[in-house]
């Protein structure tokens, strides 16, 4: 999985190699993605080179090739690399506490990893605003990819859209009469609601962190 800005240095890198056929200097992809020090960019490179993203030549300057995630080789163009990323709608934030009223309107589009999405379904992207899911990993600001699905096991991390008004990421638990929509943190209570009033909007399938 790459955090936001692994993909931003990612995506700068491909868009460098096609306009100058060279990688750009730590001093361009520092400026290029606001950071304050060299160093903020030797770890994104890192990480990116860790995961099998791009390979460095560590005698030579400016050498870094992109690879292909699928077979370690070397590529030259944009359209093999853009098998790595999609881009999937991002919309507003989406309540990990108190319920907010349902997001409709996409703000723009958020690039992921392909690896993320395991089917042809469609996928789309929330910021995750509050705490109550701290202890499922998923934190205050974090970008939740999901699958558009109604379809869910009892467990999974859903969108719930309640009374056709309010949306809230929580962990669904289905009985004949009820459905528990179970906060991730002992300071969040359960709700319960009857089944009429609970739509599944999607099941979390991953979680893109900016550190």
């Amino acid at each position: 999985m790459l955090t936001a800005k692994q993909l931003k240095l990612l995506e700068y890198l491909k868009q460098s190699f096609k306009e100058n056929s060279v990688s750009p200097s730590f001093e361009e992809m520092k400026l290029a993605l606001g950071l304050k020090s060299k160093s903020g960019i030797h770890r994104l490179i890192t990480a990116l080179e860790e995961r099998g993203f791009i390979k460095r030549l560590h005698n030579k300057a400016r050498a870094i090739n992109i690879l292909s995630k699928e077979d370690g080789l070397a590529i030259k163009n944009s359209d093999a690399l853009d098998k790595n990323i999609k881009n999937v709608k991002l919309y507003g934030r989406i309540a990990a506490g108190t319920p907010v009223e349902a997001i409709e309107n996409p703000e723009g589009f958020m690039s992921i990893p392909s690896e993320m999405i395991k089917n042809t379904n469609q996928h789309y992207a929330l910021k995750v605003s509050g705490e109550s899911m701290v202890d499922a990993g998923i934190l205050d600001g974090d970008i939740a990819v999901l699958e558009k699905t109604e379809l869910v096991n009892n467990g999974d991390i859903v969108v719930a859209l309640i009374d056709n008004q309010e949306a809230t990421l929580k962990r669904i638990r289905k009985k004949l009469n009820s459905i528990a929509l179970e906060p991730a943190n002992k300071n969040f209570e359960t709700r319960i609601f009857g089944p009429k009033r609970i739509t599944i909007q999607g099941k979390l399938v991953g979680i893109i962190r900016n550190y």
